[in-house]
């Protein structure tokens, strides 16, 4: 076989050497690009289309891999549910442990718990965390997060490095009665200034939910869910660092690319950006990861 080169490949690289547009469009958008490596938050699990967890993680995963996100994070399922019972927060948490009996290779399970009843989320984190495959706690809006029931609920996370994402949002109209502002997470962090926090969407207004969070070292700022805003991303590496920055896309309820948008736009540096993308994330995860002998 000829090892010399096609007539087409040799038009290309004459072409390349006067104007590499090649080479320009597969360091923004093909091989090149710096998507994030391994960690995307995802929002409501239930949300997706499809009449199983295969299905539902099938679709998923196909949209993932059209941005080039490797690993995501799911949580909750269906029905959409603000104040669960204790049976149907095992509901939930079972059709995650469902998706990831199929999908471990591609997702990362975290137990949806509530304030609302701590005995029965102890119970599931055991379940599902502690003797089963997840790896973080996702709070959402049944108890605002500086209310004192969750304090066990962070101890039993704290016990096993599990991650923890508090959602978080402020709204013009008013919240939900137990719907959290990154005012709550921080009371709950300084409660618990060893363990780590997501502060979920930083709370929407974004500008205010970052200098609530700032003096808390153990917080993280969560991109994810609100308009792709030129400004945040800066803001939130500016007053926090790039270290307390998290990459996430609250899909289904936001795209992949409008989220993504808001970190390759943004005018930091590429450090920062791989931080953001995904090492920030990754970080936080590898003690749990190395208790339970799991491997990015």
């Amino acid at each position: 076989m000829s090892n010399e080169k096609s007539a087409l490949q040799r038009a290309l690289d004459w072409h390349e050497q006067r104007l590499p547009i090649v080479s320009f469009i597969d360091g923004v958008v093909g091989t090149k690009y710096p998507a994030p490596k391994n960690l995307n938050y995802f929002w409501n699990f239930g949300a997706l289309a499809g009449q199983t967890p295969d299905q539902k993680m099938e679709k998923l995963v196909r949209f993932a891999d059209r941005m080039g996100i490797d690993r995501l994070c799911i949580y909750m399922g269906h029905p959409f549910l603000t104040e669960p019972t204790p049976a149907q927060l095992r509901d939930q948490n079972d059709q995650v442990l469902q998706a990831l009996r199929h999908w471990s290779h591609r997702a990362f399970g975290f137990v949806y718990l509530s304030p609302q009843h701590v005995e029965t989320s102890l119970a599931e984190f055991d379940r599902c965390v502690r003797n089963g495959p997840m790896v973080g706690v996702k709070l959402w809006v049944a108890k605002r997060a500086s209310a004192r029931e969750l304090d066990p609920i962070i101890e039993a996370a704290a016990s096993m490095n599990a991650i923890v994402f508090q959602h978080t949002w402020h709204k013009t109209g008013g919240n939900l009665p137990g719907e959290s502002e990154p005012t709550d997470v921080a009371e709950l962090a300084a409660r618990h200034p060893k363990v780590p926090i997501i502060c979920g969407h930083t709370g929407g207004e974004w500008e205010t939910g970052i200098r609530a969070i700032r003096h808390l070292p153990n917080v993280s700022a969560d991109l994810a869910g609100s308009d792709p805003y030129n400004g945040f991303v800066e803001m939130a590496v500016r007053e926090l660092g790039a270290a307390r920055v998290i990459f996430g896309s609250d899909a289904a309820g936001r795209s992949f690319a409008s989220q993504l948008g808001k970190v390759m736009g943004a005018d930091i540096s590429e450090a920062s950006r791989k931080l953001i993308l995904g090492e920030n994330l990754q970080r936080m995860m590898t003690p749990i990861l190395k208790r339970k002998g799991i491997r990015l």
